[in-house]
């Protein structure tokens, strides 16, 4: 099959089309033919040489598609054959088939389109997770969102607003602020020209956020806590600006801030499947009914990846970049 692969690590122009074999269907896996793939920041990372697969995930970079199931494992229901699927996979998306547990698969219905759906399930998989789960959203509550035109960020938009959560994003420049505030932002804060701290201060009457999603991390992070309200959390899903910061202890203590963080990809299979079941129940249902649709940027076949992972890396997207792998 063709399959997008590097030799050694590097920018985007190491990525090059490549023939390798179809992978081999284990007893609790599917076999998706690939319609479209996600292009996500971790795959970026992984091709510069800083984010390795984990032990026994494919080398091939993509962590979700949409496409058929065309083959099934022994442990699986005979009925997900021949289903449409976006799937969060472990690795191996920017192929013609990729493999993925059957229980990290949401069913796509008439009506949703395959490239919509591949956008979905790695965003959806992290925000769900850490916006609701770590960061223990109720409605009613404040959400600072950094990068908020990123796929996480229209994402952490969307599904806030479904719950009556208010949402703050910080972005570049005015057009991503105002592309944000068409997704949903009740503030949009152009980070360049503004301080984020102050801005959030003067929009909460000085209370702060309840949460705050952070994929810059670096010093970002003493100044995220000042816009937190007593009791507030901060959930860290990346380190884009620094893996170190430094904080003033104390002011945790008094107001008993809480700081978490995940990363998705080395959880267990057993977790994943937990949380794809959450998310069927309680945030899919958005999706199959049109109630939301991603936000998405441009779509490059499979064999122009290289061109996909220069785009993101610029910074220039808003919202999800897909690779096409096949006709729908």
């Amino acid at each position: 099959m063709s399959a997008i692969g590097f030799t050694a690590p590097g920018g985007p122009e190491v990525l090059a089309a490549e023939q390798i074999a179809v992978p081999i269907v284990g007893d609790s896996d599917v076999l998706i033919r690939v319609a479209y793939a996600g292009v996500n920041r971790p795959d970026c990372i992984q091709r510069a040489g800083h984010y390795p697969a984990p032990p026994g995930a494919s080398p091939v970079l993509g962590l979700e598609v949409s496409g058929e199931v065309v083959a099934v494992g022994s442990d699986v229901p005979d009925e997900m054959l021949g289903q449409k699927v976006a799937a969060l996979t472990p690795g191996g998306g920017y192929a013609e088939y990729c493999t993925a547990p059957w229980n990290h698969c949401l069913p796509i219905p008439e009506g949703l389109d395959l490239k919509s759906a591949a956008a979905l399930p790695e965003t959806l998989f992290t925000v769900w997770h850490n916006v609701f789960e770590r960061g223990m959203a109720r409605d009613g509550e404040r959400l600072l969102v950094h990068g908020g035109t990123s796929g996480i960020g229209t994402m952490a938009i969307m599904l806030a607003k479904a719950f009556d959560i208010e949402v703050i994003v910080t972005c570049g420049d005015e057009a991503k602020c105002e592309a944000a505030r068409k997704v949903g932002a009740d503030l949009a804060i152009n980070y360049r020209e503004s301080d984020f701290v102050e801005a959030v201060k003067q929009h909460t009457g000085g209370e702060g956020v309840n949460i705050v999603l952070d994929m810059v991390s670096g010093d970002y992070v003493p100044r995220n806590l000042q816009c937190l309200a007593e009791d507030g959390r901060h959930v860290t899903i990346a380190v884009l600006g620094g893996a170190k910061a430094e904080l003033f202890i104390p002011m945790v203590m008094m107001r008993r801030l809480t700081l978490t963080g995940s990363t998705l990809r080395p959880r267990s299979d057993a977790f994943k499947a937990a949380l794809a079941d959450e998310i069927a129940a309680n945030a899919w249902p958005l999706f199959t009914s049109g109630e939301l649709a991603p936000i998405m940027d441009q779509t490059f076949p499979l064999a122009e990846a290289a061109s996909a992972h220069a785009r993101m890396e610029a910074g220039e997207h808003i919202g999800k970049i897909v690779l096409k792998v096949a006709d729908d």
